[in-house]
């Protein structure tokens, strides 16, 4: 066998090169990684904890399931961090150093050490956001000085069903929750509760939002005709607030979604502004993203790319609102003009007095969409809920259902209708301008 010859030395010294330019470059890339964690580590202004048990009512364990998915991403647009946990131990000895905000999102503590754990959080200064089951209290579950001192509600009394969407009215518009909500906002869907205290003749209660009487008759088969119900209040004594939704509209037969506790963007604004508060982050958020009221948008499907469309670029009443073949015509260009509370109407640019509106006024799945008059009616606004990247669904103000593609069809000349919002790419939509 030959003898195996030498390498020139300048050969020799290639591996070597490589090696330690990988190696500067391994260095370098954990040095980036480092300082992007310290950046983000310093953009996070606040720390939030949640709590939860996820073990009662379909409804309740889904709204945790959501809120577990959407505030990791408000909290990384709007500068906090989120972390979730069902050890409820967690409270016996928690700090407001460690997290400046706690959140109940569907239970409230059970033991001795748990309840004085959270009470001598909140009396040394940590910040506390409530949503709707984390106040439920009966003979069994009754703790003086969470349901009476802290709250103020008493025992609960009664409650609405099935879960519906009202209006809310600003109490206060100076608190720095409520400055970008306008005097009222939109909810979403949820279950309500009143309480056996009249929270107004506390003077430690502030209510920040009631139901505004305009959305009186409230449930459907337990209604609330009429009454003065306060669905959001803080408590002067101490940082807190407490939200009164957090259920989400279910099917119990299917355990499924059928609403979204975060459908309302005007509800999720005050939910970001009332963290920023109780956080101490400083100012308020900007305004969530909504469409802007002058631009003129072609409005696409996600899951076909399709067009809505004006059929046969009509302008007549009753001219039907379909999906078509994306083609620049003013009869597939769309305005977002804002009414009240978060809602919009949708001019069709050509004739801007004629909006999208869902025929015979109903509340149906599948009720098809059609240009008329504009009047005011509930059932021809609509609010545009951001999904980020251009993309939003369309939530009926009448019915709480979605824009939809029927059947996710990919025909054209397929006729719009609204249905129970899903989350799918059917009622997802992108707006262009132009």
């Amino acid at each position: 066998m030959p003898a195996r010859k030498s390498l020139p030395a300048q050969i020799r010294l290639v591996p070597r090169l490589l090696a330690l330019l990988l190696v500067g470059l391994c260095l370098t890339s954990g040095n980036a990684f480092a300082r992007d964690a310290r950046v983000d580590q310093a953009a996070a202004s606040f720390n939030v904890l949640a709590f939860y048990s996820g073990t009662w009512d379909a409804a309740h364990i889904d709204f945790v399931k959501e809120a577990n998915q959407r505030f990791p991403q408000f909290a990384a647009q709007n500068g906090f961090t989120y972390t979730a946990t069902n050890n409820w131990d967690q409270l016996n000895n928690l700090t407001a150093a460690q997290h400046q905000v706690v959140m109940f999102l569907d239970d409230s503590p059970h033991s001795a050490a748990q309840r004085t754990g959270f009470q001598r959080y909140m009396e040394n200064g940590g910040a506390y956001f409530g949503f709707h089951v984390s106040a439920y209290n009966d003979a069994g579950s009754n703790w003086p000085w969470f349901n009476q001192t802290f709250l103020g509600t008493g025992r609960f009394a009664t409650n609405t069903w099935l879960p519906t969407a009202v209006t809310l009215k600003a109490e206060n518009r100076t608190h720095p929750s409520l400055v970008n909500t306008g005097a009222t906002f939109r909810s979403s869907v949820s279950e309500w509760y009143s309480w056996q205290n009249d929270l107004r003749t506390n003077p430690n209660i502030q209510v920040l939002a009631s139901i505004d009487p305009s959305s009186f008759p409230v449930g459907t088969t337990q209604v609330w005709n009429s009454g003065y119900y306060p669905i959001i209040w803080t408590n002067k004594n101490f940082k807190m607030i407490y939200a009164n939704f957090g259920h989400n509209g279910m099917n119990y037969e299917t355990n499924t979604r059928t609403s979204s506790t975060f459908d309302s963007p005007a509800q999720n604004q005050f939910l970001m502004d009332a963290l920023k508060w109780l956080g101490g982050g400083g100012g308020t958020v900007p305004p969530v993203d909504q469409p802007d009221a002058t631009t003129w948008y072609t409005v696409a499907n996600k899951g076909n790319s399709k067009c809505v469309d004006a059929r046969a670029a009509g302008t007549a009443n009753g001219t039907v609102i379909q999906q078509y073949t994306c083609n620049a015509s003013l009869a597939q260009n769309f305005q977002f003009q804002p009414t009240s509370s978060g809602f919009v109407r949708v001019n069709n640019r050509n004739d801007a007095t004629k909006v999208i509106d869902v025929t015979g006024v109903s509340s149906a799945d599948n009720a098809g969409l059609q240009l008329w008059t504009y009047s005011s009616g509930n059932n021809q606004q609509w609010q545009a809920v951001s999904e980020g990247g251009g993309y939003f669904h369309f939530v009926s103000r009448l019915s709480s259902k979605c824009l939809t593609v029927p059947s996710g069809s990919t025909a054209d000349s397929v006729q719009l209708v609204q249905q129970t919002c899903n989350n799918s790419a059917t009622q997802s939509f992108r707006l262009t301008a132009g």
